[in-house]
């Protein structure tokens, strides 16, 4: 058996299979875990979910921003963006089971390898944040977010505030600086208060301001993170972090990383993308 984590797709299906081919990927022996943003921006959002549906015993998959989108979109509570790629799903005759099986998939994932734990995100964790209670939080939302109030939740999930996490937070507050810590933070402040208006890569930090990862006190040291979402910084393997994001649907690659016997034996895989999307338009 082979454990791979794969970064952001971003239904860029044609990448997604010429990659699984490079990795000789098998339903019956290896475990791979894609970081999220499985659709939107690329060509074929709706087949890169029905793969990941007919293999979800190896293709586990956590929830992204881009995700969460279409569940919003579908349900009529965000407008498509001029940039959204969705139609293939929201006029699938089976839209039904594409949304359902999304809706239930988690926003972190926690496995044991070699004797470590991997603690998986789409975006990242806040500084005050212990890797163990990511899961208990994540959980939180999954519950609104599979049940029959999704529609109600996710009128109420958009907002840039509360910008900061205080265990005190309840209600809509708290689960939406639960969603944006795990699907949108790149950038926050040393106490965790989280930016949302800067996309650039880390060595560009706005003043004040530095990458979720750096934060100097962040209680999830500990613990191995794989993460996606932040395509301008790319690849970088740390002994704490590893991100994934490599740009795929912008003409990037499609990244997978394969750990060997323990978390710290891993290898770097990539195909190149054809560009879906140019960055700006």
């Amino acid at each position: 058996m082979a454990l791979y984590c794969i970064g952001d797709i971003q239904g860029c299906h044609g990448s997604l299979q010429r990659l699984l081919a490079t990795i000789d990927f098998s339903p019956s022996r290896d475990q791979v875990y894609l970081l999220g943003d499985l659709v939107n921006r690329g060509p074929d959002s709706a087949a890169v979910l029905r793969q990941c549906m007919a293999h979800e015993g190896s293709l586990h998959a956590l929830l992204g921003n881009h995700d969460l989108h279409l569940l919003a979109t579908a349900h009529g509570v965000r407008p498509p963006s001029r940039r959204d790629t969705l139609d293939v799903v929201l006029h699938a005759d089976d839209r039904g089971a594409m949304l359902d099986w999304l809706a239930r998939q988690p926003l972190a994932r926690r496995i044991e390898h070699g004797g470590q734990p991997l603690l998986m995100v789409h975006a990242g964790v806040l500084p005050q944040w212990r890797a163990d209670e990511v899961l208990d939080l994540a959980a939180e939302v999954q519950e609104p977010l599979r049940g029959p109030q999704r529609a109600a939740f996710l009128q109420q999930m958009y907002g840039n505030t509360p910008a900061q996490w205080s265990y005190a937070l309840q209600g809509a507050d708290r689960l939406r600086v639960i969603v944006n810590a795990l699907t949108r933070l790149r950038f926050c402040s040393h106490e965790g208060v989280m930016d949302f208006a800067s996309s650039e890569s880390a060595s560009a930090a706005p003043q004040g301001l530095l990458p979720w990862f750096d934060v100097p006190a962040r209680r999830s040291r500990d613990t191995l993170i794989a993460f996606g979402h932040w395509s301008t910084l790319g690849w970088m393997s740390r002994p704490d972090v590893l991100a994934l994001d490599t740009g795929c649907v912008w003409g990037g690659a499609l990244s997978a990383v394969r750990f060997g016997a323990t978390l710290a034996e891993h290898e770097l895989i990539q195909v190149r993308c054809p560009q879906a999307q140019a960055p700006g338009q």
